[in-house]
């Protein structure tokens, strides 16, 4: 069963496509126009065996704010599609990653049931032209439109951009394991039968 999606999203604000592989090898062509935004983005892709391409056009000179929600709600759209009826799947995922001094988890349940917890506090404003609270609205933007419970943490740290570094790392290390296929599961892994 092939388990990719392709997904185009055109608004007044941003123009965006993305191609993801969930059974992928870590391949990324990623160009949002915001440089650290990219940066973790290929992280995400390479730690979580995801081949992914993004390309994306928004209107940046307001600032990065549409860019990156609107990248993660695609970025969800395609996960659910790929995912399609999560026959045989994990469902649960967590990684912890450390980052030098930084420490961050990720815990998450592709349950059809959208939740986000964000836990991180960061010291500075932003990096690059990345605006730092954006880290939790992509999460946000992302477990939405995914349908996924997902639990972001950074338990400690310093250095602002080890401490992000460490969340989209350990997002794709979960998300890697939640969505891996088990051959001991039959249907989906809940007692209701459908997630």
């Amino acid at each position: 069963m092939v388990r990719k999606a392709n997904i185009q999203r055109k608004t007044g604000e941003t123009d965006i496509s993305v191609e993801l592989d969930l059974d992928g090898e870590g391949k990324y062509e990623i160009d949002t126009g915001i440089g650290f935004f990219d940066h973790m983005l290929s992280l995400m892709a390479k730690h979580g065996l995801l081949d992914l391409k993004v390309k994306a056009k928004g209107d940046t000179y307001v600032d990065s704010h549409h860019t990156v929600e609107d990248v993660g709600i695609v970025i969800g759209e395609c996960i659910k599609k790929a995912l399609s009826d999560k026959a045989s799947i994990n469902r649960y995922g967590t990684a912890f990653v450390p980052m030098d001094e930084a420490l961050a988890q990720v815990s998450m349940d592709i349950s059809g049931r959208p939740f986000l917890v964000f836990d991180a506090e960061f010291t500075t404003d932003k990096l690059g032209t990345f605006d730092t609270e954006m880290v939790e609205e992509f999460f946000r933007a992302v477990a939405f439109n995914s349908g996924i419970t997902l639990h972001v943490r950074v338990l400690y740290g310093k250095n602002n951009h080890h401490m992000i570094e460490g969340a989209f790392k350990a997002f794709g290390r979960a998300l890697c394991e939640a969505v891996s296929r088990n051959k001991r599961i039959k249907g989906v892994m809940s007692t209701k039968g459908m997630l």
